[in-house]
């Protein structure tokens, strides 16, 4: 478990042979001396409180190939006047052993890296108390070893205009207390919160993080994504799902612990009559794609270990949602297989390609080596919990759709290649295809026409 947060490895006491000395005592030295010195400088930052001058935009832009050290005790500090810690688009920039606090990033904007530079290595800094979020991420960057905590949207938002991100390596980090803003309740259904949000990231290793306390998801790779590695990460007590995986492509969920998610999130739907299945691992219009190049072709969920969350795995595809239908939240955005959305229209989207390619669909999704446990008793639930899904809803919109009625529904359910298989569940697990009109025991489940879960096997005490 990444326990970094208290933990961060410490800076150097003294500066490095060659560095430029940053001076807390001076306003804006950072700043200045990161302006006074060529390509390629390394500073160490001395003990103390670093900030910056008064204006909101004041900031460091870092040149290319620079690197930031802080002492032990060295903290900057943006005092809920500065916007941007560190920003503009240099590459191949390090910082390291740093404790950035205090920094007021808009919505969607982070502090570090704001504007998403590539090659950045960020490591052993503790990040934490800002607004926006934390870091962004550029193509090739590395986070690794750090405290990223209790900023007001996310940890990172792995988001670079352009969706160039490639590379993208999240490592040994703890990322907790995020979403302090709570920005769901302000902005309802923004999708705007949690503790990483991934955009168009194309190659991202997710690997040995501590998840946890999150208000909102823990990790939600959201458009266009593919290639992703999650593995080894506990997760953990975070109020909404612990995965989202959503209009995305290509992926391997492997060996992580997954634990108490989604309690929040869960109970609200209890609470609002809402049928839905609240899942902890949510895949949502995502699938395994041949075609487009990743390190597997499907997604593929194996080796976890998920315990007393609120509900298993929902593979969930809107039968109305697609390239330019008004349901598609990803605005302006089309599928990775068809360049411009306005081709998703008729009478071109009533057959192949576009039929087929102008969704993002679940498909070749494979569950399996998994163990599912869950007490009731222990998550508080009386109903509507301890469920796996694969369900869609009932097409009707837009009224040129050529996906409208049961079509989605029966392809999700019956027509993707998507499987559970030869997973170990304990506790009083229930079942859910097609629609959230009926739930299946395991008997309805294991035997035609779902036949899921071959291999597998159930029983009823949560310790079992």
């Amino acid at each position: 478990m990444a326990a970094v947060c208290g933990n961060a490895a410490p800076g150097p006491a003294t500066p490095p042979a060659g560095a430029v000395v940053v001076d807390p005592g001076l306003v804006n030295d950072l700043a200045i001396k990161t302006a006074d010195n060529p390509p390629g400088t390394t500073f160490w930052l001395a003990p103390g409180k670093h900030v910056l001058g008064e204006d909101q935009y004041d900031q460091v832009q870092p040149r290319t190939g620079n690197t930031y050290l802080g002492a032990p005790g060295a903290v900057f500090d943006g005092r809920g006047v500065n916007r941007y810690a560190f920003a503009g688009t240099a590459s191949d920039v390090t910082i390291r052993h740093l404790v950035v606090t205090g920094f007021d990033a808009p919505l969607n904007e982070g502090v570090v890296n704001h504007d998403s530079g590539d090659g950045w290595i960020i490591e052993h800094n503790t990040i934490e108390d800002n607004r926006g979020a934390g870091l962004m991420a550029g193509a090739r960057q590395q986070v690794r070893a750090n405290c990223l905590r209790a900023n007001g949207q996310y940890a990172m938002n792995a988001y670079q205009a352009g969706d160039t991100i490639t590379g993208l390596v999240v490592e040994g980090n703890e990322i907790t207390g995020n979403n302090t803003d709570n920005l769901e309740a302000r902005y309802e259904g923004c999708g705007c919160t949690g503790g990483i949000k991934f955009w168009a990231v194309n190659g991202a290793d997710v690997r040995g993080n501590w998840v946890h306390g999150n208000q909102g998801v823990g990790l939600w790779a959201d458009t266009n994504n593919n290639d992703f590695l999650i593995e080894g990460n506990v997760i953990e007590g975070n109020g909404g799902a612990a995965i989202i995986y959503e209009t995305s492509y290509n992926a391997v969920i492997r060996n992580n612990a997954i634990r108490r998610n989604n309690w929040v999130e869960g109970r609200s739907f209890v609470d609002k009559g809402d049928t839905f299945p609240a899942a902890t691992i949510y895949i949502s219009e995502s699938g395994g794609e041949p075609r487009v190049p990743a390190r597997t072709d499907k997604i593929e969920i194996t080796g976890n270990d998920l315990t007393d969350n609120w509900s298993g795995i929902t593979l969930w595809e809107n039968a109305d949602r697609f390239c330019n239908s008004a349901a598609n939240t990803s605005t302006g955005y089309c599928t990775r297989l068809v360049p411009d959305a306005a081709t998703c229209a008729q009478p071109a989207i009533a057959g192949e390609p576009l039929y087929s390619d102008c969704r993002w669909k679940t498909q070749r999704v494979d569950i399996h080596g998994n163990r599912f446990a869950f007490d009731p008793v222990v998550i508080g639930c009386r109903a509507m919990c301890g469920r796996m899904a694969v369900l869609s809803n009932y097409g009707t919109y837009p009224d040129w759709s050529p996906y409208k009625a049961e079509v989605i529904r029966q392809a999700i359910t019956f027509g993707q290649d998507n499987r559970w298989h030869d997973n170990t569940y304990a506790g009083p697990w229930s079942f859910m295809a097609v629609d959230t009109e009926g739930v299946l025991d395991t008997v309805a489940w294991q035997a035609p026409p779902y036949q899921q879960d071959t291999g597998s096997t159930f029983t009823l005490r949560a310790g079992g």
